[in-house]
């Protein structure tokens, strides 16, 4: 007697007749967006970086641009505010999903990486593009760096999940903005920022000896203190670190 093909399929193992394992990685569309607007950050920083030190060299096709009779040098962050103003009224007015999504998070991030690329200037309101201040600008985006990638990596500090105590959430966080803070006065800028997101890191430098020329030191540490002296040899005035030296390997070193 002939044997039917649900019979065969019967008489098999359960393990061969399983259906095989769905091996699909599902993409969070929100890390999606975030890892265009990070990657277009950093690849727009790398070039602007190496376009302004060959126009500092005086090589390449690239110049200055400059408005009017007048010479009037125009900086790159004021296209990077304009690149940032229309994809932000881009999104609230027509809030585009998929690649229209994705494209406005990409224009978005080369606008903020024009922007802050010259921080120290609209923060000192002068050009230093070039100077030791103009450090705080390579400080800057490789912070807003760090704190992107941690957010497309999934850090967030107020993640609540389906069992967790809300008010318990919201006084850890809070706590964990206290010790961010409290690294920030202390002259550690970057950990502090980081540690928003990673509260061990803003713990630590909380907890670590205030930077000489920062509040926490001008306020708690008087001059002749042995807290003064130590922090002057922890971090010694006009010394050149090894972060110091790779932000100028990256944004270019200050003229003298």
């Amino acid at each position: 007697m002939p044997l039917h093909l649900h019979d065969t399929l019967a008489a098999l193992p359960a393990w061969a007749t399983a259906a095989p394992p769905d091996t699909r990685i599902e993409t969070d569309p929100i890390r999606l967006v975030i890892g265009w607007m990070v990657g277009a950050f950093i690849v727009t920083f790398l070039i602007t970086r190496l376009v302004t030190r060959m126009i500092r060299a005086g090589k390449g096709p690239f110049r200055n641009v400059e408005f009017g009779d007048s010479g009037l040098h125009v900086h790159h962050q004021v296209f990077g505010i304009f690149l940032m103003l229309l994809t932000g009224a881009a999104e609230f007015a027509y809030q585009p999903s998929g690649w229209g999504e994705s494209a406005l998070a990409a224009a978005f991030g080369a606008g903020a990486a024009l922007t802050l690329d010259e921080f120290a200037l609209w923060f000192h309101l002068d050009d230093v593009y070039w100077s030791a201040e103009g450090r705080q600008s390579v400080n800057a985006v490789l912070i807003a760096a760090a704190c992107g990638l941690l957010l497309m990596l999934g850090a967030n500090p107020f993640d609540v999940g389906s069992g967790d105590s809300r008010p318990a959430v919201a006084a850890v966080a809070l706590m964990n903005l206290a010790f961010a803070l409290a690294a920030i006065f202390k002259g550690k800028v970057a950990t502090g920022l980081i540690g928003v997101l990673i509260p061990l890191v803003a713990i630590v430098a909380t907890l670590r000896i205030a930077k000489p020329n920062s509040p926490w030191a001008r306020r708690r540490y008087p001059e002749g203190s042995r807290k003064h002296a130590k922090s002057l040899r922890r971090f010694p005035p006009g010394e050149r670190t090894l972060w110091d030296r790779a932000k100028d390997a990256v944004g270019g070193a200050p003229s003298s």
